[in-house]
């Protein structure tokens, strides 16, 4: 399959393993929140993911409502431990490599991989969260809505098998770097949600309001209040 990354400079093709999802890349400049320095947007988004007007429409279209208990979620799965989403990372759409290798394969640059296997062993990541280029050993695999965020706005609710399927979705998994996406984590006890952290890289916010709409439209997933005017807020930074 091939990837496609595009930008001012021109276009760019990369071959990676049948079954990894085209991730879009454009650059482009706009004014900051505070209107003094350009940003540069960062438009990397997984293949499925909605424009910006549908982005918004989908956000309107959620049901608010208030957070549900996290009582019941748990993701260990060692020592019988119940986890609610299922053992990571599967293969969810059988192409024979497991969900978070593909997302590896499909995020970093200069890919290694162990031959013929499908784990990634080496490769460059251009962080989309901190804006660093960053080594294969300091990356991890976020969930742009975090699994606990779901599990509070109607995931609870959901057979096992549709949840491991939702914990899986490749329109949901992007490649990070780790100390920034364990940071998100630290901020409230079993994850948050958009009105409480956004990625420090300003220029990522709109690819990152558009992967959240995306997944929670998806999903059928609720919003509060404060949740939804902060993504549509990060929507208004997208490129015109």
């Amino acid at each position: 399959m091939t990837r496609v990354w595009t930008g001012t400079g021109g276009v760019v093709r990369a071959l990676l393993l049948s079954g990894a999802l085209l991730l879009s890349v454009a650059a482009c400049s706009i004014p900051s929140a505070t209107g003094k320095t350009p940003v540069s947007v960062d438009e990397r988004v997984p293949d499925g993911t909605l424009a910006t007007a549908a982005a918004r429409t989908a956000l309107e279209g959620l049901t608010i409502a208030v957070p549900g208990r996290m009582g019941g979620y748990e993701r260990d799965c060692d020592r019988e431990a119940r986890c609610v989403f299922g053992r990571p990372w599967q293969d969810t759409d059988g192409d024979g490599c497991d969900q978070r290798s593909q997302v590896l394969a499909r995020d970093l640059v200069d890919v290694e991989r162990k031959p013929g296997r499908c784990a990634v062993t080496g490769g460059t990541l251009n962080d989309p969260y901190t804006g660093k280029t960053i080594d294969r050993d300091k990356v991890q695999i976020e969930h742009v809505v975090p699994l606990a965020e779901m599990w509070r706005s109607g995931a609870s609710k959901w057979p096992i098998a549709e949840r491991v399927t939702a914990a899986n979705d490749l329109g949901n998994l992007i490649a990070v770097e780790g100390k920034a996406n364990q940071s998100r984590g630290d901020k409230i006890p079993g994850g948050i949600g958009a009105q409480h952290w956004l990625p420090p890289n300003e220029g990522y916010h709109c690819s990152f309001a558009r992967i959240y709409a995306t997944v929670k439209g998806r999903y059928h997933l609720t919003v509060t209040a404060p949740e939804r005017a902060e993504l549509l807020k990060a929507l208004d930074t997208c490129p015109r």
